[in-house]
């Protein structure tokens, strides 16, 4: 196995590990370590890979707990059982996520709403109507070829915006998934998830449509169908938005469409 290989799923489990844990786990807390191509020996024609004893392996982590992190189930469990925030104290159900395993794009919002926290499914109700329309018009589904994910877990009291206490709180769960889930893309609706995924306290009119690098994923905001129920003039900018993701996203893969089935 090559060096960039090993450093590659080091990184994967140490990063899902935080998500689940909260915290970094042990096995992580040391310095990075560091990693080598493994070579094969001459006279004894096996593979092997020299270490000094202030080097640390990918097999030095524990493999009950490395088996435990790299799943969305597992990492649903800790979302269920989490209590880092005051919104654990008022929601009915966590609402980790839901969509395909292997996904062509992550699809991000803010947070539950009320339908949501009912059903511990995201994007329900009229809102989530809605966005599987938008979706569908760019052949793409929730069922085919999509995950959809929220900032934070647990539905915001009288659905008012996440507190940035709150989202930084949450955002590790979220991160988490999009290593393991590793979309091509991520489409982000609304200005909470946005400005979380920009970096930015500016509004979403003014960066909508913008495409940016996340961790080496092209991500790109637009209006989130709540907004476009409230006021549908912003359904003309929402579409030429949606039509830019769809371009940018045939560019990673040309044949997408061509496996897409209307539902």
């Amino acid at each position: 196995m090559k060096a960039e290989e090993k450093k590659q799923i080091y990184n994967l489990i140490k990063t899902i590990s935080q998500g689940i844990y909260g915290y970094t786990p042990d096995a992580f807390t040391h310095e990075d370590p560091v990693f080598k191509d493994d070579f094969i020996s001459e006279g004894l024609n096996k593979k092997t890979s020299p270490i000094t004893e202030n080097q640390t392996t990918i097999n030095s982590i524990p493999h009950d707990e490395t088996k435990k992190v790299v799943s969305l189930a597992a990492i649903s469990s800790k979302i269920q059982a989490c209590t880092r925030c005051r919104l654990a104290a008022t929601r009915t159900n966590t609402v980790p996520g839901t969509g395909v395993e292997k996904p062509l794009v992550l699809v991000i919002g803010e947070g539950p709403g009320y339908e949501e926290d009912q059903q511990a499914l995201p994007f329900v109700g009229a809102a989530g109507e809605l966005l599987d329309k938008m979706l569908a018009s760019i052949c793409l589904s929730r069922n085919q070829n999509c995950y959809i994910a929220n900032i934070v877990k647990c539905r915001p009291p009288q659905n008012r915006d996440p507190q940035p206490d709150e989202i930084q709180a949450c955002i590790s769960y979220l991160d988490a998934q999009i290593t393991l889930l590793k979309p091509k893309m991520i489409l982000l609706m609304g200005r909470i998830a946005g400005q979380t995924i920009f970096k930015t306290n500016r509004g979403i009119s003014s960066f909508r449509g913008e495409i940016i690098n996340y961790n080496g994923i092209p991500a790109m905001a637009t209006y989130h169908p709540s907004a476009l129920l409230r006021n549908t003039e912003l359904k003309a900018p929402a579409w030429e938005d949606l039509k830019k993701f769809r371009a940018e996203l045939l560019k990673i893969d040309p044949d997408y469409q061509h496996s897409f089935v209307k539902e």
